[in-house]
């Protein structure tokens, strides 16, 4: 097992490495942050001087390596926009985005495995074709709209959660959370269910196709010959089965959530990650765009990592196959 997180982590670093560079060339000349930073009114010797002091007058691969070699010290440099440490800025934002995430995820799981399972065993309730119906409208409309029907309709017509912000928060220590307050959990409502709707209803259908197949297996019919009763069958045997591309797909679209939740918080106006990333892009801001694409790409190859442990956790066949080999 310790070979195998070697051999995975060995592995990873060609892949972040590769994100590093292409991330930093994307944005290595896509506006000019000087100007940005100086405003209107500068001299040219205030500008020579500002370049000089940032490095931007080095070739593009010193100016990589720089970065490169403070990334693996965990310093990003400075936001040209803000100018503030980028690793500063990042660790402000950061609970903001997980607890999102963590949330959606949530979300996503515990309603669309209950839905899969449901619609897999009842596939021909008037419940089951309700719950495809929305399956249906969860992946076809965008996220952008499906947040502002929910502000328009929870926070404009009936009143009852925030359309903006992240409420009140504590903070415990470096980390800051919502859910200490009222204001803060009813804040999180309407952005997490925008960004976990689609996952929850991919991973429905996915439970819900997963159980269908299981169900016709061989082994699912002895066990229903020798006696037992469904719901050792459907949970014990089914069900335990459908987990491993279950698992998959819910470990692929937890990185995607943290990824992707630009939209929902730039809807919403959440101070995270995704919205510092957004206000960046119309900055030119360097640094803080290139450290949140590798930041992303960490969280991708953390994700895959955890996905494989827990095969061996789920799956015997995986481990009596590596025990065979040696």
């Amino acid at each position: 097992m310790f070979a195998f997180i070697v051999s995975r982590i060995l592995q990873a670093l060609p892949v972040m490495l590769t994100v590093s560079l292409i991330s930093f060339a994307m944005f290595a000349y896509v506006g000019d942050p000087v100007a940005i930073m100086l405003g209107q009114d500068f001299t040219e010797a205030q500008r020579q001087a500002l370049v000089q002091q940032l490095g931007l007058d080095q070739p593009f691969f010193v100016q990589f390596a720089t970065f490169l070699g403070n990334a693996v010290q965990g310093e990003f440099g400075l936001s040209y926009r803000l100018s503030r440490p980028v690793a500063e800025l990042i660790a402000e934002r950061a609970p903001a985005t997980l607890e999102l995430a963590l949330c959606a995820a949530f979300i996503a799981l515990a309603v669309g495995v209950p839905m899969g399972v449901y619609t897999g065993l009842y596939r021909h309730s008037w419940l089951s074709r309700f719950f495809l119906t929305f399956s249906l409208i969860g992946v076809s409309l965008p996220t952008f709209l499906i947040g502002i029907l929910l502000i328009l309709t929870f926070s404009v017509w009936l009143g009852w959660l925030p359309s903006f912000g992240r409420g009140d928060v504590a903070r415990l220590g470096w980390w800051s959370t919502g859910f200490l307050s009222w204001s803060g959990i009813k804040a999180l409502i309407l952005p997490a269910i925008t960004l976990g709707l689609f996952q929850l209803t991919l991973i429905m259908r996915l439970v819900r196709s997963e159980m269908l197949e299981v169900l016709r297996t061989d082994y699912i019919k002895f066990a229903r010959a020798r006696g037992l009763p469904n719901r050792m069958v459907h949970f014990g045997h089914a069900l335990k089965n459908t987990l491993v591309p279950v698992i998959t797909i819910a470990g692929l679209q937890l990185g995607a959530i943290i990824a992707f939740a630009i939209v929902t918080e730039t809807v919403f106006q959440w101070p995270g990650m995704g919205l510092l990333f957004i206000q960046s892009v119309g900055a030119a801001d360097i640094p803080v765009m290139a450290a949140y694409l590798m930041l992303i790409a960490a969280v991708f190859v953390t994700i895959n990592l955890i996905v494989d442990l827990l095969y061996y956790a789920v799956d015997p066949r995986l481990r009596i196959g590596r025990g065979g080999g040696h």
